[in-house]
């Protein structure tokens, strides 16, 4: 699923490429992904792109007042064309869910591999009438977002330290990938409790959040949107990296499986050498 890194990068593309340029149609291609009917998207139609923006890992494009607005979900994508096909996007054939086209034949679809279809897009009038995005919690890369605010989002909270960052109406835009290296930077174990931190881990779990995140979208900045999902790959350390040396201290990255994802972990730097139990076979080992 794209972060907050590639969201980033995506809006950075976005704004080098778009700004300014008028809309010609928006074409939906797969009616599901469609949240809003009100203003309908051939609204956009004629007009110009002014700003475009991130809520977390939403992507928020103004076209002069009105906002398209996406979640990629865990298998969506946006796909940039210099020059997009004068045929209609034709529902239920490919990947492609809704495609805009700019004057003089540019543009982006946005697509959804596999089944589970989870791409989500609404045309509002403010992006706070989306739900999820009201509901967002403090971005970690604003620079409001300091030590002593995340040391209040963590207080009280008997919850493990994987489940918070990974909770959006808690901290937004961090999701599987980049809490598992956040934490592996940090030091800290994912089963952790939010609320039995020291301060010298809140340090450092601060600390890591700002780099990894920060890096990462430093890493993305530039790239194609083609290229984003191999870089993110390519940056990981210890997310997706199971079975091979830690680069840190060469112990083997472990991980534990869930119904729908996996976390991974390095048992030295991040949990003393214990070894992190599968939740669906035994008691979860802290």
């Amino acid at each position: 699923m794209p972060e907050l890194p590639e969201v980033e990068a995506l809006v950075r593309f976005l704004r080098e490429h778009t700004l300014g340029e008028v809309v010609a149609r928006v074409e939906v291609a797969s009616i599901s992904v469609l949240k809003t009917v009100d203003p309908p998207v051939s609204a956009l139609a004629g007009l110009s792109i002014a700003s475009v923006n991130r809520h977390g890992k939403w992507l928020d494009v103004d076209v002069d007042g009105l906002h398209l607005v996406w979640h990629l979900g865990k298998a969506g994508w946006l796909r940039w064309s210099q020059a997009q096909p004068d045929r209609p996007a034709r529902p239920g054939k490919g990947p492609v869910a809704l495609r805009v086209v700019l004057d003089g034949g540019p543009g982006f679809d946005l697509t959804e591999a596999g089944t589970r279809k989870r791409l989500a897009v609404y045309v509002v009038r403010d992006p706070q009438q989306v739900p999820a995005i009201a509901t967002l919690g403090p971005d970690p890369l604003d620079p409001d977002f300091d030590r002593a605010a995340l040391a209040a989002l963590l207080s009280g909270r008997r919850s493990q330290l994987k489940g918070v960052l990974r909770q959006q109406s808690v901290l937004a835009g961090v999701g599987n990938a980049y809490s598992d290296e956040v934490l592996h930077a940090a030091r800290l174990s994912p089963y952790a409790l939010a609320d039995t931190l020291s301060e010298e881990q809140v340090d450092r779990l601060y600390s890591s959040l700002r780099q990894v995140l920060s890096d990462a979208v430093l890493a993305a900045s530039g790239r194609p949107a083609a290229q984003l999902k191999d870089a993110k790959r390519a940056g990981m350390r210890v997310h997706g990296r199971a079975g091979q040396p830690c680069p840190v201290c060469a112990d083997t990255v472990r991980e534990v499986s869930f119904a729908e994802s996996a976390l991974q972990y390095c048992p030295t730097c991040q949990t003393g050498g214990r070894l992190l139990a599968d939740r669906r076979l035994s008691r979860l080992l802290r």
